[in-house]
């Protein structure tokens, strides 16, 4: 493709121009996203960076993007802060292969500065569609980034963390990113009450179904 065309692919997105993904699975859709060039970040990734996890998965995980470790191994929450989510996981009692883990954005932004604008209107279709192949009963937003995101708000994350937020009609709980908990070891009592929340709440939904 050329240069040219790319720069119309990267307008059409900021544009918020829609495209159809509604035929896609997850399978395919990853393919998608492999391909995909939607906005400049395709031009210094290593891989994109799709989802781990099941894809029977109830309870989604989201983070805001890959960092350095997630962009050559294609694999979201690959790094310290992945091995921290693994461990805060194991602690409710989750293991990483029972639950979904993605990311707003699929491919890593230069020096994990946080997502532009463009970035998150090219990206947004495909979380959209992963939610909705994927029908979680809860989401977890992994930081600032994830929430404000996902929840169309420009709320801190000291007003979002403790409640209850939709995303359609999916519950969202707010906690820290595992990043910011090795940067700030004092908060991690804090998202400690989150993930036991996050486990709550997941298991009565499911309690519901049966």
């Amino acid at each position: 493709m050329s240069r040219r065309a790319c720069s119309t692919i990267h307008d059409s997105a900021a544009r918020g121009d829609t495209f159809d993904l509604s035929g896609e699975d997850l399978d395919s859709l990853a393919k998608r996203v492999a391909e995909c060039r939607r906005c400049p970040l395709w031009e210094e990734r290593t891989r994109t960076v799709f989802s781990n996890g099941s894809k029977r998965a109830r309870l989604m995980f989201v983070g805001e993007a890959p960092g350095r470790e997630e962009d050559l191994q294609g694999l979201p929450f690959v790094g310290r802060a992945g091995k921290l989510l693994t461990k805060i996981l194991d602690s409710v009692g989750l293991a990483r292969d029972e639950v979904y883990i993605t990311n707003i954005l699929k491919c890593r932004p230069p020096n994990n500065r946080d997502p532009n604008e463009e970035e998150v209107r090219a990206c947004e279709p495909y979380l959209a569609r992963q939610i909705e192949l994927l029908k979680p009963v809860l989401i977890c937003a992994l930081g600032r980034v994830a929430a404000q995101n996902l929840l169309k708000t420009n709320a801190s994350l000291s007003v979002l963390r403790g409640g209850i937020h939709y995303y359609n009609d999916t519950r969202v709980i707010v906690t820290y990113h595992p990043a910011a908990l090795l940067r700030n070891p004092h908060l991690k009592r804090s998202a400690w009450e989150d993930i036991k929340l996050v486990r709550k709440i997941y298991d009565e939904e499911i309690a519901g179904e049966e």
